[in-house]
């Protein structure tokens, strides 16, 4: 049995998650000993001069000649589905991916026309960036992975470019002194 912690109001149906009343999530409670249920009153039927009961039904059957018949009462709602689950919000990484993508280009494509020494700062620039971004909201950014991952190749880049810098310039010192 589950118990809404709202309205108080109990459900016997194990598959009801929330109250249908005012969606509010509905708890389980221990089972109580079910209620007998209410007691009705009901008097004789009325009785025509025939000694047949009479029944007044709603509409045109019974009703006495010269009055209309009793407006129909609305019905009152029984079940209202339960209110959406809230969405979560993922966190904006897109300067990352940006970061990623610079970076990737830079180790693998830079090196034709060195356009790696162009996107290699953007690397690394928005690598920083974003992981700024996330130090001071992380629930807002994302993307600490990808934005470490930019920066380590773009300065891999770097490093390589200088080790082949220093690499011919020793070669060309040392051909100048022979």
């Amino acid at each position: 049995m589950k118990r809404c912690p709202k309205c108080n109001q109990t459900f016997d149906e194990e598959w009801l998650s929330f109250c249908t009343i005012d969606g509010t999530a509905l708890v389980e409670t221990a089972p109580s000993r079910p209620e007998p249920p209410p007691t009705i009153r009901v008097s004789a039927p009325p009785t025509s001069p025939t000694g047949q009961p009479t029944f007044n039904l709603p509409g045109s059957y019974n009703q006495p000649q010269g009055q209309p018949a009793p407006p129909p009462q609305p019905l009152a709602p029984s079940w209202q589905p339960p209110p959406p689950p809230a969405y979560s919000v993922s966190p904006q990484q897109g300067i990352a991916i940006g970061s990623l993508i610079t970076g990737i280009f830079t180790i693998t494509i830079g090196w034709c026309c060195y356009l790696g020494v162009i996107t290699g700062p953007i690397a690394i620039g928005l690598g920083i960036y974003q992981l700024v971004q996330i130090k001071k909201d992380p629930t807002k950014y994302g993307g600490k992975p990808l934005s470490i991952v930019g920066i380590a190749t773009a300065g891999a880049y770097f490093v390589f470019l200088v080790f082949i810098i220093l690499i011919y310039g020793l070669s060309f010192l040392a051909s100048g002194l022979k």
